[in-house]
């Protein structure tokens, strides 16, 4: 079977579908799969000049807003670089952004298009700021999801959650399939190691949408407390020096490190301790995976698809989004109690291990490839 995994960002950039899809090909490679993968250069900007038209609703009723014209431009522009460089006859296109699902339709109408959500940009969108809740932009890209809907052959998301945050805007919402993203067991080594300070990490985009605000008033209460602890900063964003201002009036900057953009984090990230991200919205959380895959304890916010990875107590602890004390609590208890803090991250790399395996998720894939297949020829 001849595959096209198609992508919007290069496989180089951070997050959770370049933390997977470059690494099936290898899990793919056989007489029976062929895969190939393909994505927009960020070079690629004002070349598209197609009409427009989507099949569910008027998008026009939108336009007024520059970031929906800049959306409908990417998307042109998107369709403009399949039509230049795609000539190849694909059995199954799996589409992993929404303007690479539509795109792809629009090329090749009659190849089975598998469509997965990894993300809400418009929720995105809301919590750093940018759209207001139930204007014009939110308008137009919730109407996206049942467009996506209306031209794939199946639906697909990476956690329950947020499937469940697709229904209402989809006809047929109990047919959204949910394959959590898989990762290479292989880049993730945990290492023993023994730090006499507590070492706190999170990896992260610098947006107002992953509560690292909140995480800093934690750690200034962590302080006033009396704990020892170093928080190390993995990621950059708009908020950055924001943040950076927030850490010295908090008191809290001597303790903190910004590392900015790091390619490849998992090759350091097994000698912390502690992995924290206070996420306002998550729609997996594949960092999450990819630190306990690192043997750290986890600590997480009750948002999104990260509950379905973190059971309260048993291999992480939970709080409330926007609780700096709820928050500093439960960093307390892993800073304070080694044994603890072991028995959590030795529980939470056992999870993920079982659930996240790259192997496992490849497994899902190829079955739900073949079933189409077999869908097809039927």
């Amino acid at each position: 079977m001849n595959l096209l995994q198609a992508l919007f960002f290069p496989p180089e950039q951070p997050g959770g579908v370049s933390s997977m899809i470059p690494y099936l090909q290898e899990r793919f490679r056989s007489s029976r799969w062929e895969m190939d993968l393909f994505w927009l250069p960020k070079r690629i900007r004002g070349k598209g000049h197609e009409e427009v038209v989507f099949e569910t609703f008027d998008w026009t009723r939108y336009g007024e807003s520059h970031i929906v014209q800049k959306y409908i431009q990417t998307y042109r522009d998107y369709l403009w670089w399949t039509k230049l460089r795609l000539s190849k006859k694909y059995d199954l296109i799996h589409a992993h952004h929404p303007i690479a699902g539509l795109a792809m339709k629009q090329v090749f109408p009659d190849v089975p298009l598998i469509q997965t959500l990894h993300s809400s940009y418009e929720r995105e969108l809301i919590l750093n700021g940018v759209i207001a809740e139930g204007g014009l932009e939110h308008q137009f890209l919730v109407s996206i999801y049942r467009e996506l809907e209306h031209v794939s052959d199946r639906l697909m998301t990476v956690s329950r959650s947020f499937a469940d945050y697709l229904s209402p805007y989809l006809d047929e919402p109990t047919r959204v399939g949910v394959i959590p993203n898989g990762f290479d067991e292989k880049r993730f080594k945990p290492v023993p190691h023994d730090n006499n300070i507590p070492q706190l990490v999170t990896v992260t985009r610098l947006v107002p949408a992953k509560g690292i605000d909140t995480l800093f008033h934690a750690c200034a209460e962590l302080k006033k407390r009396g704990h020892e602890y170093v928080l190390h900063i993995i990621g950059d964003g708009p908020s950055r020096s924001e943040l950076e201002k927030l850490a010295q009036e908090l008191g809290i900057y001597n303790e903190t490190i910004f590392y900015g953009y790091t390619l490849h984090p998992e090759e350091f990230m097994p000698f912390f301790d502690i992995f924290v991200l206070p996420s306002r919205a998550e729609a997996f959380g594949s960092v999450f995976a990819e630190a306990a895959l690192s043997c750290l304890a986890l600590v997480g916010t009750n948002v999104g698809g990260i509950p379905e990875q973190i059971e309260d107590g048993v291999n992480g602890l939970l709080v409330n989004p926007d609780d700096d004390i709820e928050l500093a609590d439960a960093l307390e208890k892993v800073i304070a109690d080694p044994a603890y803090r072991y028995e959590l991250s030795r529980s939470a790399w056992e999870k993920a291990k079982s659930r996240y395996s790259l192997t496992r998720v490849a497994n899902e894939l190829k079955k739900t490839y073949l079933q189409h297949q077999s869908e097809k020829k039927g």
